[in-house]
């Protein structure tokens, strides 16, 4: 079996869904016998006090570092400042992250065999190749996100700047340097053949919902009866209040919506757009919605299950080049999933292939208006569609089935 280094932006116990994700699947690489070292972060993108507890993190170097056990597995944190708004600041934040994170690999890691970096940021590449050569390793890039395009695809950059010419050399170099490199969609890795990378060294791999965690549950559950939403049809947005959320499309549905007395918007989550998102509802004068922060993992089942109909919003051009993972967690919930997005586009495939939902343009408030009232009227028929996401998930997106796939590219490689 292989010593894996996993170097990450995110992990537990920060209980965003990519430290979730990630976490897990550490966990059943080192259940399958592999030896599993984390070079990660302080929690620091959405704070779980249950988790930090159960994983306490000790200090050292005056607080530049710090280290956790997390189901037998040595994980070392760098310090970092909380995510928050502060968009531009997110250079300095990973420059802090790049930089200690190499001193501290250097230091406290012996030899490995595998070192497994997942974007974002593009640039975790960029040290997960160096820390590879450092330790005798191979080098795999997991892509979750297609950069820069989709810094494009957003509006930050565009491709007649010096910016984007230097991140698309950086995309290209860590193409090229990977051993192994793992796309979570067959779009992703058309994009990165394109970019002239052999075909046999980009093996798709999608990310995964724990399915036992995660099961149908009944929608009046202790959050509903809090919130007094038993006997409303619940909108519910959970995740990422980001950048490349469309909520301006979302505030005007729910501003159009205010008058219909059984239906209810749910927002829970936070991001760079949270205090935006929380000032525009405050200036509607809204009383069709409920906003909540993150929420602890223990909760989660209960927040899908509140839902009758989950919204899945991306700014048009941005599901080329990113797949939230909150659309697995839907599925997985036996709810109905409602995505916004470009039709050409992994999501929409994945909602027509296995019946789960409806699909709409991006960006356009009739659209998802219509859709709304389409899924209130006829609530047995999309009830349908959320059973048939948990059949297709259960089958094909499982927990122990990409772990396994993983564990399999593993072996190869060290075997190899």
């Amino acid at each position: 079996m292989a010593r894996i280094l996993l170097h990450t932006l995110v992990f537990a116990p920060d209980g965003v869904s990519t430290s979730q994700l990630l976490s897990e699947l550490a966990q059943d690489l080192r259940t399958a016998g592999h030896e599993i070292v984390v070079l990660t972060t302080q929690p620091h993108y959405n704070r779980d006090l249950d988790a930090e507890g159960r994983q306490p993190l000790e200090r050292h170097w005056f607080g530049l570092y710090y280290t956790s056990q997390y189901h037998g597995m040595r994980v070392i944190h760098t310090r970092m400042r909380r995510k928050g708004e502060r968009v531009s600041g997110r250079f300095s934040d990973y420059l802090w992250f790049h930089t200690l994170s190499l001193l501290l690999g250097l230091l406290l890691i012996g030899r490995q065999d595998i070192v497994l970096a997942p974007s974002p940021p593009l640039t975790i590449g960029v040290l997960g190749w160096m820390l590879a050569r450092l330790k005798g390793a191979r080098f795999v890039y997991n892509v979750q996100e297609i950069y820069p395009a989709l810094m494009v695809q957003m509006g930050m950059i565009t491709e007649d700047t010096r910016l984007y010419q230097v991140l698309k050399w950086l995309e290209r170099f860590v193409y090229r340097r990977a051993n192994i490199i793992v796309p979570i969609s067959d779009m992703f890795k058309a994009h990165i053949v394109a970019e002239k990378i052999a075909a046999e060294k980009v093996v798709t791999i999608p990310n995964f919902v724990d399915t036992d965690f995660i099961r149908p549950e009944a929608k009046d559950n202790p959050l509903a009866r809090e919130l007094k939403l038993v006997d409303k049809f619940v909108v519910l947005y959970a995740g990422n209040i980001g950048m490349t959320q469309s909520f301006d499309m979302i505030v005007e549905v729910m501003r159009r919506l205010a008058s219909h007395p059984h239906i209810h918007f749910l927002i829970v989550g936070d991001g760079a757009r949270r205090a935006y998102v929380d000032e525009v509802i405050r200036e509607l004068g809204a009383t069709n919605v409920t906003m909540l922060p993150y929420q602890r993992r223990q909760v989660v089942p209960n927040i899908y299950a509140t839902g009758d109909l989950h919204l899945v919003p991306l700014m048009a051009g941005t599901a080329r080049t990113t797949i939230p993972s909150k659309i697995y967690t839907i599925m997985a919930s036996g709810r109905p999933a409602l995505v916004s997005v470009d039709h050409d586009s992994e999501l929409v495939a994945l909602v027509e292939t296995a019946s789960c939902g409806l699909w709409t343009p991006p960006d356009t408030a009739d659209a998802l208006e219509m859709a709304v009232l389409q899924a209130y009227a006829n609530q047995e028929q999309f009830q349908a569609y959320g059973m048939n996401g948990r059949r297709y998930i259960e089958e094909h997106y499982s927990r122990s089935a990409v772990s396994a796939r993983y564990h399999a590219l593993m072996r190869q490689l060290t075997e190899s």
